[in-house]
C-alpha cells in the first residue's frame, strides 16, 4: 500500500485499440493496487470507464473524466474536478503521446499538420496539465509529477515531431522540477524503450500492412535484454516507485526503462 491515502491523477488512462495493455491503464491499475484514489482521465469516456471497472474489480476507487489533452479548458475541469472530490492532488500522471497515428513521418515527408497536431498531444498538453496542478500542489507544499517521454528522444529514431516533443519533454520536466522543488513538489519523466502496448505495436502493424506478430518479433530483436520488449506494467511499476514515498530525495531525473537500449548508443 504504497500510494495509501494518496490521490492520483491519470492522464490517458484508457485504451487504443489493439492487443495487451497501454501504460496508462497499466499504470492507472498499479496506482490502485498500490491504495491511491484514482481520476482516469482519456478523451474516450467509454475507455476511460472501462479502466475504471477494472479497478473497482479489484476494490479500489476510480472515477473517469472525459478530456481532450488538446483543449487546455478540459484539463482544467479534471483537475478542478479532482480537488473538489478529495481536497488534494497528489500525482499527476500524464502518459499521453502519439506519433504515426497523428501523421508523423521522417523530414522530407513531414507537414505542418503534423506536427501541430502531435506537439498538441504529446507536449502542450502535458504543460497544460501542470499549468493548473502546480498551484494545488504548491499550496500543499507536496506531490508528484510523472511525465512520460520515450528512448526515442535520445536514440536514432526517424520521425520528427515524436522525438522533438518527447525530447523537449524531458527538458520541460526537468524545468517543473528545479522550479517547484522549494515548494516539495517532485517532477520525473520516465523514458520506455520498445514496449509490448497496442499504441507501440498494433499501429505500426496497421500502418505497414504487416501482421501483429511480424511486428512484435522485428521489435524484440532489437532490445538488448533478453531480445524481448518491455510491457507496460515495468513502467507502471517505474511510475509507481516515482509516485511513491520511496523517491522521496529524487527529481528532476529521466528514468530509462527501455531493457538496455540506450546502451546501444552509448
Amino acid at each position: 500500500m504504497r500510494l495509501e491515502g494518496k490521490t492520483a491523477i491519470v492522464i490517458g488512462a484508457g485504451q487504443g485499440p489493439g492487443e495487451g495493455m497501454g501504460n496508462g491503464r497499466a499504470t492507472a491499475l498499479r496506482f490502485a493496487q498500490e491504495g491511491a484514489k484514482l481520476m482516469a482521465v482519456d478523451r474516450d469516456l467509454g475507455s476511460a470507464e472501462e479502466t475504471v471497472s477494472m479497478v473497482k474489480q479489484g476494490g479500489g476507487e476510480c472515477v473517469a473524466f472525459e478530456a481532450d489533452v488538446t483543449k487546455e479548458a478540459t484539463l482544467a475541469a479534471a483537475i478542478a474536478t479532482a480537488q473538489q472530490r478529495w481536497g488534494r492532488i497528489d500525482i499527476l500522471h500524464y502518459n499521453v503521446g502519439v506519433s504515426i497515428a497523428g501523421g508523423d513521418a521522417p523530414l522530407l515527408d513531414f507537414t505542418e499538420e503534423a506536427f501541430d497536431r502531435i506537439s498538441a498531444i504529446n507536449l502542450r498538453g502535458a504543460i497544460m496539465a501542470c499549468k493548473h496542478v502546480i498551484p494545488i500542489m504548491r499550496q500543499q507544499r507536496a506531490g508528484a509529477i510523472i511525465m512520460i517521454s520515450s528512448l526515442a528522444a535520445l536514440e536514432n529514431y526517424p520521425f520528427v515531431a515524436y522525438k522533438a516533443t518527447k525530447a523537449a519533454m524531458i527538458a520541460f520536466t526537468k524545468q517543473v522540477a528545479i522550479q517547484n522543488a522549494e515548494y516539495g513538489i517532485r517532477a520525473n519523466v520516465i523514458l520506455p524503450g520498445l514496449m509490448d502496448t497496442p499504441m507501440a505495436v498494433d499501429t505500426r502493424a496497421r500502418v505497414s500492412g504487416k501482421s501483429r506478430a511480424q511486428v512484435a518479433a522485428e521489435r524484440d530483436a532489437r532490445v538488448p535484454l533478453r531480445h524481448k520488449m518491455g510491457t507496460a506494467w515495468d513502467v507502471a511499476n517505474a511510475a509507481l516507485f516515482l509516485a511513491s514515498d520511496e523517491a522521496n530525495f529524487i527529481t528532476g531525473v529521466a528514468l530509462l526503462v527501455d531493457g538496455g537500449g540506450a546502451l546501444n548508443i552509448g
